[in-house]
């Protein structure tokens, strides 16, 4: 799908996943970039968020810095995997959920405005399906960024710094809950997001920079839907390891390219004893061997036991829900 692109698309996709350009006209600074009009930039971005393989142009925000989130896993009978998806996807602070090849095979992301609102969704959820969740909170991210460049070789991913949480306001809600929902494709996006929130174009985009500098915004861009432009080959594969071990190991696998995020996260005593996770995305599912492959070669994860949940049905992707929902 990829290479079926059209050239300008391509590039667009694969230059600006991060670092949109914080200006009154941002549109207009990536179509210098790329030598076409403003108004082509609008309408090729239109055009890839109606196929579906842009999920918006905004941000996605580090977890657990302006909200609450965690990882969780159910594991369906198959003859319920429908059911239970449209259950899970119809809470709204679920932004990720993916079918894996697992006995825990429905896997999402769920995301909520603090702490009790998250543990009230994870409740509701294995109300309404009569099944156990897996509550898998994140301890330590090793690479959250998933940014890679679609067009070139295997790169390492840059791992992240620490966040500088006294840079959040608690005015700045509203502008992240924007940010992951989508800006507006407009000539002048921040504007239209400083009307609505009764703000000056300029306040907003000062405060948008502040946090991104914070580390609280993990990158402003493009945010891509790699399953939709090829990229179908994922897979998630978790470590066990002892917690001696997982600072190396993390370390090592946030270094190896075609590794696209890694974090450690809590375990389930006797259910799920897996605390260390990497996501692979690949063209293919040989590919995305190839790359576990010279993981499991590391000296840091020499011998340890691990399991490769590909991914075979993409139920919802959306942004994080971070701001309560207006009653």
């Amino acid at each position: 799908m990829l290479d079926r692109l059209d050239p300008t698309d391509r590039r667009l996709l694969d230059e600006f996943q991060r670092d949109l350009p914080l200006r009154r006209r941002p549109f207009a600074a990536i179509g210098a970039a790329l030598g076409i009009a403003e108004a082509e930039v609008i309408a090729r971005l239109e055009h890839l968020t109606a196929r579906a393989m842009i999920a918006r142009v905004g941000a996605t925000v580090r977890p657990n810095t302006a909200g609450a989130s965690t990882l969780a896993a159910i594991a369906v009978p198959e003859a319920r995997i429908e059911t239970v998806a449209a259950i899970v996807g119809a809470e709204p602070g679920v932004n990720h959920s993916y079918l894996r090849e697992d006995d825990w095979n429905l896997w999402f992301v769920a995301t909520a405005p603090d702490p009790g609102a998250l543990a009230a969704t994870l409740a509701r959820i294995g109300a309404a399906t009569g099944l156990a969740v897996l509550d898998l909170r994140l301890v330590r991210p090793f690479n959250i960024d998933l940014g890679f460049r679609l067009g070139a070789g295997r790169q390492a991913m840059a791992s992240p710094g620490a966040a500088r949480l006294s840079a959040l306001r608690e005015a700045d809600r509203p502008i992240l809950q924007a940010l992951t929902s989508g800006l507006a494709l407009v000539p002048r996006p921040f504007a239209a997001l400083a009307a609505a929130l009764g703000r000056s174009e300029a306040a907003v985009i000062a405060r948008i920079g502040a946090l991104a500098r914070a580390g609280i915004l993990t990158r402003v861009g493009v945010i891509v839907r790699h399953r939709a432009i090829g990229w179908a080959a994922n897979a998630m594969v978790v470590w066990d390891l002892p917690e001696a071990a997982i600072p190396a190991a993390g370390r090592a696998l946030a270094a190896h390219p075609g590794v696209t995020l890694c974090y450690q996260r809590r375990t389930v005593a006797g259910v799920w004893d897996y605390p260390l996770y990497s996501m692979i995305h690949a063209r293919s599912r040989a590919e995305a061997l190839g790359v576990l492959a010279g993981a499991t070669a590391l000296p840091a994860l020499a011998g340890a036991r691990h399991r490769a949940l590909f991914s075979a049905r993409c139920f919802k992707q959306t942004g994080a829900l971070l701001k309560a929902e207006a009653a």
